[in-house]
Order: structure tokens, then sequence, then C-alpha cells
């Protein structure tokens, strides 16, 4: 039986949880605050820990960390009455499984967990090659996963195309897109049908490495190559030798890494951290990134020679909203697997979902759509998804749009909190007015420049430019 702590400094979340899981049947623990769950885990091992993200005494990043010290296997799931991205970027790049917000849906958060202490999902267990004897394992992503889709839009014919035709090569391959637009599932389908489809294909997150121990992940270690390397351990790269590596996001990767990294490329060869040997090497790379690593290159943010390795076969990926009319095929598939994991038998969607589904803009691309129909998924309970099950911002971002055509004219040539939207309409564009004068604010503080402006903000540059497209007032060029 699994063994869950719940970590509240809420009692009667404690109490709720605990009775709750108790009773589909998990043994279950909790702890009141971040420390009483340092001592607890001190004496247990927990498969699991379902943790408030602000605690009295510690915020759940600094638990987490605590956590995946102690505990490296055990999978975390932060709960948290704050819903912000960028908390929830941080907590995932720390090890978190999931992120999820308060209200907790019972059936919502039961999957969750079941997903999280399953082993079938996104993960398989793969030897390990090792001189020990102790059947040492570690987890690498399975070769295939048959949950991803390609997309038949003609910008897609092409990338099918490319694939094909680079597939059955070793050239390495720079895949370029947006974050959640299935780079992933491009590199996947490389691997599946070139000659090494039969070897391992492992995926690594380059944006969730730490400086410190991205060599480790990379390339492995010797015992005792630095403090708390208690065992040796095999690096990424050793374990995908013969089949394929996948480097998302591969731009985040510090110098020194870089360069270690261009000698693999180079010379076929790894070395672990602390290690004398060298070790051959016979695995394909490919590549991800969300911005031009020419471009970083020329900026000094990337090495020069090491992205001319990479360059010999590019494959660009057009974002959800470039490519509409893949939406609803991708709706129908997410759908489709979720009725699978949920046991349900939802058959499709309105016609108003279906139409605010293909307006909406998708800033998340894939990633954002399939939570987006999981979630609406589980709130049905009738044959169609309707459109009270969709998440307030897509519902009400097509309300906006559409649906009061002379607001939304006058929205689009008066500045939002001028006085001239009419008081009928004022609630629905409130959370809209108070974001664009904060952008606006934040604009004018940095004389327009819009790098500096996403500082201010504390987002990226990227994330900035989504928010602004909501807006017709701000200029993008």
């Amino acid at each position: 039986m699994h063994k869950i702590l719940v970590v509240d400094d809420d009692n009667d979340m404690c109490l709720l949880l605990t009775r709750f899981l108790t009773r589909n049947n998990y043994t279950v623990a909790s702890a009141r605050s971040g420390q009483a769950a340092i001592e607890w885990m001190k004496k247990n091992t927990p498969d699991l820990v379902l943790c408030d993200f602000r605690l009295d005494d510690m915020t759940g990043v600094q638990l987490l960390s605590k956590i995946k010290e102690m505990h490296p296997d055990a999978a975390v799931i932060i709960i948290t009455g704050y819903s912000d991205v960028k908390d929830a970027v941080e907590v995932m790049k720390l090890g978190a499984y999931d992120y999820v917000t308060k209200p907790l849906f019972p059936d919502e958060i039961l999957l969750t967990i079941k997903k999280a202490l399953s082993d079938e999902p996104k993960e398989s267990v793969v030897p390990r090659p090792s001189p020990s004897t102790n059947g040492t394992t570690v987890k690498a992503k399975s070769a295939y996963n048959n949950q991803y889709i390609i997309g038949d839009s003609p910008e897609f014919g092409v990338i099918i195309k490319q694939i094909d035709l680079v597939a059955p090569t070793n050239f390495s391959v720079i895949i370029y897109g947006e974050s959640g637009s299935g780079k992933e599932a491009i590199a996947q389908q490389i691997h599946q049908k070139s000659k090494r489809s039969d070897k391992p294909f492992v995926a690594i997150d380059c944006g969730a490495l730490s400086k410190e121990l991205a060599g480790s992940e990379l390339f492995g270690h010797e015992k005792g190559a630095f403090t708390g390397a208690l065992n040796q351990k095999t690096g990424s790269l050793e374990i995908a030798n013969g089949g394929t590596i996948f480097l998302d996001e591969i731009g985040n990767l510090s110098y020194d890494i870089q360069v270690s990294l261009l000698r693999v490329v180079q010379e076929r060869k790894i070395r672990r951290v602390g290690g004398v040997k060298d070790i051959e090497l016979d695995v394909r790379i490919i590549i991800a990134s969300n911005e031009n690593l020419w471009d970083l290159a020329r900026a000094g943010k990337f090495r020069e020679d090491l992205y001319h390795r990479f360059n010999e076969f590019s494959i660009s990926v057009p974002s959800l909203r470039e490519r509409k009319q893949d939406i609803m095929l991708f709706a129908h598939h997410f759908l489709q697997v979720t009725n699978s994991e949920l046991g349900k038998n939802v058959k499709g969607f309105t016609k108003e979902v279906e139409t605010i589904l293909n307006s909406y803009i998708w800033y998340g691309n894939l990633r954002e759509l399939k939570n987006v129909i999981k979630r609406a998924t589980l709130l049905s309970d009738g044959d169609l998804v309707e459109a009270k099950t969709l998440p307030f911002e897509i519902s009400n971002f097509y309300k906006l749009q559409f649906d009061t055509p002379a607001a939304s004219t006058e929205k689009a040539n008066t500045a939002p909190g001028d006085g001239a939207i009419s008081y009928e309409n004022k609630l629905k564009t409130a959370n809209l007015d108070a974001e664009y004068e904060v952008i606006l604010d934040a604009l004018k503080q940095a004389n327009y420049n819009k790098s500096k402006a996403a500082k201010l903000l504390n987002v990226d540059r990227k994330t900035l430019y989504n928010k602004m497209r909501q807006f017709k007032e701000f200029n993008l060029d």
C-alpha cells in the first residue's frame, strides 16, 4: 500500500485529505509544518508528498528541495490557493510531479495521485550499466509514447516529410518551436522511424538542470566525485548509448557543460565526473529550443562551434495558433485519451465549445489544450463537453472578442480603464483592464523597451509578448 504524506498548516485541509485518501486505500500521515514533515521523513519513506506551497515556517520550494534531497524517488504534488505561472515553473524545475490549485476536485486530485504513483505514464525503468551487483536502476523516458499525434495541417505535412527524410540518417537535428508545441513528439517520431528504434530514447529538459547537477545528469559521476556522490551514477548520455537522446531547451546549459558536450559530439566519448576513463559512445543527439540558437551564438550565449556541430538538419514547429485546423483534431484525441484514463464516455463537443476552442489563441500550445480538455472531460456529466466546463479565461476570452461586437469594437479604439466601456461589460473586462494598466505602466517605466519591461514585471520576454497580444492597443513591432 502506497504511503502518502500530507503537509499543510491548515488543520481542516489535512484532515480532509487524510480521510479522503485513507478511504481510497492509501496509508496517510500528515504534518502541519515543513519542519514536522522533515522530522517524519527522517524515520519514514513516503511514496508521495502532497505539500502546501505556503507553509508557516518555510515555502513549498524549500520543502520540495529537502524532500528531493532526502527521498529523491518520492513524487511531490504542490497544492496552493495562489495560481502563479512563475511558481509553477519553479517547482516543476525542482522536480515536482504536478502543481494544482485550490479548490481541489476529489476525482481530479485522485487521478493526479494515481498517475504520479504509477510506473506507466511517462517513464519506464531502464537497466543501468554498472560494475556493481546491487541491481541499481535509473529511470528514463520510454522509447515511444502512443499518446502523441502529429496533426494533418499543411504545415505539418511539410514536417512529416522532413521527419521521413532525416530519420534514417544519423544527422543531428535541431527542432525549433514554442513551449508545448510538440517538439518532443517530433523527436520521438524521428527516433521511432530510425534504425535505432529498438534502442533507448532518453529525453532531458535542460531547463530543469541546475548548473551544479547538469554534468552529473548528462555524463554521470563516480563514487566520491563530490560531496553527496555516495554511489556511481550512469549519465543520460550513457543510458541512451546506441539510441537517441533528446535535449530540450538546450540554450539553458552553462558554458562549461557546452564545452563537455562539444567533446561528445566531436569524439563520441564521455568521461564521468570524477572519472579517469573514456567511455565510447554511439548516440544520436536531437536538440530543441524556443529561441534561435544562431542568434544566441552571435550574442555570445551559445557556443558557435557547438551550434554548427548540431545544425546538420533543422525542423521548425509552428505554434497551434498558426495551424488552427489542427485544434479539433488534437481536442478529439485528448478527449479519447482522457476518456480512457477516467473510464468515461464523453463523445464530443458542443458547437459552442468547438467555436470557443477554435477562436482561442492557445499561448501554451498543445500542452495547454491537453490540460483544458482533461479538465473539461472530468467535469462533464453528459455526452458532450459543454462551455461551462471550460476555464474562465478561455470562455471569457471568446466572449470579449466575439459575444459583444459593439464592446469589442469600442475596446479596439479605446484604452481600457478610460471610462468609455459600458457598465454592462465592465465586470467582464476588469481582469484584462488591470493587466493592461500594469503592462502599460511597466512599458512607460522602461521607456517602451520590452526586455526591460519584462524584467520589471518579473516575466520573460515571450510571456510579455503573449500578454500584449491580447490587447490591440499595443504595438508588437
